[in-house]
């Protein structure tokens, strides 16, 4: 798994890192925004690719 494709998700809410997943940088420029389930707030939440 190439590093420079991996991204991490952080909450929204509760600013906590909970996902990493990958991402193709050239066809996809915008930053990632998935809603997924966040166990330290116990619900669905909007989840935004951090740094």
């Amino acid at each position: 798994m190439p590093q420079e494709n991996l991204v991490k998700l952080e909450c929204v809410e509760c600013k906590r890192i909970n996902y990493h997943t990958r991402r193709n940088k050239k066809k996809i420029k915008a930053k990632l925004e998935l809603k997924k389930h966040c166990r330290w707030c116990k619900k669905h939440t909007i989840h935004k690719e951090a740094k």
